[in-house]
């Protein structure tokens, strides 16, 4: 079946350009595998329209649903490979041939296997002070991590709590300076690792860490690396990447260096922020219907 544009990656990015594409009357087929980093999260604080919060679940079953009303097809698979011109592969066996491709494929999130952090992310565990930082305005607040970038995220909470504790979950050693800096700011370290986060219906009530010591919290912020950019098949295509395996992209239309192929959202290097996701996509989507128009 022919199509104009796959969109690879069914998140807040491939949702909002295929809302528009179907607007623009293209023939679209959104690919996704039911992952992404905004299935997880139980509610994002900080999206306009949304005064109480809205989880990322409810955002891609709303989405979904809006794009199908304008045509949008969605099959639920994975990608597994996309031949030059273009030859989508699924591993459900199905070949589908499209005009041009969106990746809005984001990024795999790596957390720990700590008990209690899936329950609670979003509502009283996060991962990023500028969207949640006002979170914990009053709230003895912990930060779970590693090392020195554990360290700069907890001197970055003071500005929004007076009581906060790093657990250098790694042990990773911290320099003089950063090590003054947190005696300056009167945050607490402790070498510690963290083994299960209790909460009561996703409300952190108190840390645990191993040999058995409670640290009673009300909020936490993690801080671990290992996630990965999911762009593999984009760079198989030939697409460029930076370092860290994002995609560049124009700063304008969203196009690769692939005539034709675009990405958008959290496989690009921004902020990660869902609204700049969303703001990714409505852009992309504006310029594939342009590049649509002018090769027909």
């Amino acid at each position: 079946m022919d199509y104009d544009c796959v969109i690879v990656g069914g998140g807040i990015a491939g949702l909002q350009a295929g809302i528009m594409l179907g607007r623009y009357r293209h023939r679209v087929l959104m690919i996704d595998s039911g992952g992404g980093r905004s299935s997880l999260c139980h509610r994002y604080n900080n999206i306009l329209g949304f005064p109480e919060g809205v989880s990322g679940q409810k955002l891609r079953q709303d989405g979904k649903k809006q794009a199908q009303s304008f045509g949008v097809e969605t099959m639920e698979g994975n990608v597994t490979d996309i031949h030059s011109h273009f030859i989508v592969e699924t591993g459900e066996g199905k070949s589908i041939r499209t005009r041009v491709i969106l990746f809005a494929t984001g990024i795999e999130e790596k957390f720990p296997s700590i008990p209690g952090i899936k329950e609670c992310l979003g509502l009283s565990i996060y991962v990023c002070p500028d969207c949640d930082g006002y979170e914990i305005i009053g709230e003895k607040t912990a930060v779970v991590g590693s090392g020195e970038s554990g360290a700069q995220m907890a001197l970055t909470l003071k500005d929004w709590s007076e009581d906060i504790i790093f657990f250098n979950q790694s042990g990773e050693p911290l320099s003089l300076d950063v090590q003054g800096k947190l005696r300056e700011r009167r945050i607490l370290v402790q070498q510690a690792q963290v083994e299960n986060f209790e909460h009561n219906r996703g409300q952190l009530e108190a840390i645990q860490t191993v040999g058995g010591h409670r640290w009673e919290v009300g909020k936490a912020f993690l801080v671990f690396r290992g996630n990965r950019v999911q762009s593999d098949l984009a760079v198989k295509l030939g697409a460029e990447a930076t370092d860290k395996g994002h995609l560049v992209v124009d700063p304008r239309t969203k196009m690769t260096n692939i005539e034709g192929v675009w990405a958008a959202g959290d496989v690009v290097d921004h902020s990660q922020f869902v609204t700049t996701a969303l703001g990714d996509g409505a852009q992309a989507a504006v310029w594939i219907h342009k590049w649509l128009k002018d090769t027909r």
